[in-house]
């Protein structure tokens, strides 16, 4: 009897381990994976805030919370299912929907970068949240989540081409703790990009000088912060799509253009601080990749649509 409570004991202990390796074996794969998405991360973080621009300072965080609640919903209830039939399936569509949100990055990080360049010194209050009341608030909260799901849907894409090789059910819990992960940093760092100038105001006024000097420090910041906050992201859309073009083209067949990056990334091996230099190296021709397929599509869309490169979308 003994015997067989201890045989018991050793059976629990080794399921225990099992278990805690397989958490930790998720957690690890989560982390990458969230790793592997984060220049979209960037663009989400730096897009949100625009939409509680204007707003009474104590409806700033409540409509904060209604997005990140539409945004879980978007990836859980929604995006994942999606995600998860496909990778099992129909695998190689996978690859085929991760370059069309690729292309569709290009494309934005290309459109943001004309808008930019054409309307360079001129201020724009382009904000929909400075409307106020009930349906105007509503109409802000639907239209982030509608922008939120394609975000949420390159995030997660980008996210399941990372862990497909994983067993269906690891697959499911690693894509579920990057969504709440993702949501978390996303809507928590929006949360605190927004009550930034808040908190800096409550400082300016006190009579301490160098909390003073802080507050108007932070009340100065956050535009330069939302601002390069905006470069940053541009930047990595074109990086992380023309990454994911490159990337998706060699593994669909054609070689050539992701063996040019490697011949690139050999000429630069012998270099002292060779591995900076080499991610450069990729870094830029991605990003150069990128900038230059998501022009094409601009010139498509805008030719297509009648529109200049002024039109607004997400």
């Amino acid at each position: 009897m003994a015997g067989g409570l201890v045989g018991l004991l050793d059976d629990v202990a080794a399921l225990a381990k099992l278990a805690a390796a397989a958490v930790d074996d998720v957690g690890v794969a989560a982390g990458r994976a969230s790793m592997k998405a984060a220049g979209v991360v960037v663009d989400d973080t730096a897009v949100t805030p625009a939409y509680v621009h204007g707003l009474a300072a104590e409806r700033e965080l409540p409509i904060i919370r209604r997005i990140a609640t539409g945004s879980l919903r978007n990836k859980l209830v929604v995006i994942l299912p999606a995600a998860l039939l496909l990778s099992a399936f129909a695998p190689l569509l996978v690859e085929l929907v991760l370059m069309v949100g690729g292309a569709y990055l290009c494309y934005e990080g290309a459109h943001k970068l004309l808008h930019a360049l054409r309307h360079r010194g001129h201020h724009e209050d382009d904000a929909p949240a400075v409307a106020k009341g009930p349906e105007a608030e509503r109409e802000v909260v639907a239209g982030a989540i509608r922008t939120d799901f394609i975000l949420s849907a390159e995030i997660m894409v980008i996210a399941l081409k990372e862990v497909i090789e994983e067993p269906f059910v690891s697959r499911a819990v690693i894509l579920v703790v990057v969504a709440l992960l993702i949501t978390v940093v996303v809507y928590g760092l929006v949360a605190g990009i927004v009550k930034m100038d808040d908190v800096g105001l409550r400082l300016s006024q006190r009579d301490s000088g160098p909390a003073r000097r802080t507050g108007r420090a932070l009340v100065a910041g956050m535009p330069v912060l939302l601002t390069w906050l905006s470069r940053i992201g541009t930047a990595a859309m074109l990086w992380v799509g023309g990454h994911i073009l490159l990337v998706g083209a060699d593994e669909l067949g054609w070689h050539a253009p992701y063996d040019l990056v490697h011949r690139l990334e050999e000429a630069v091996h012998d270099l002292p601080a060779h591995a900076v230099a080499e991610w450069t190296v990729d870094t830029l021709a991605s990003a150069l990749v990128g900038l230059a397929v998501g022009l094409v599509i601009a010139v498509v869309v805008a030719g297509a649509t009648g529109a200049g490169d002024d039109g607004d979308h997400g």
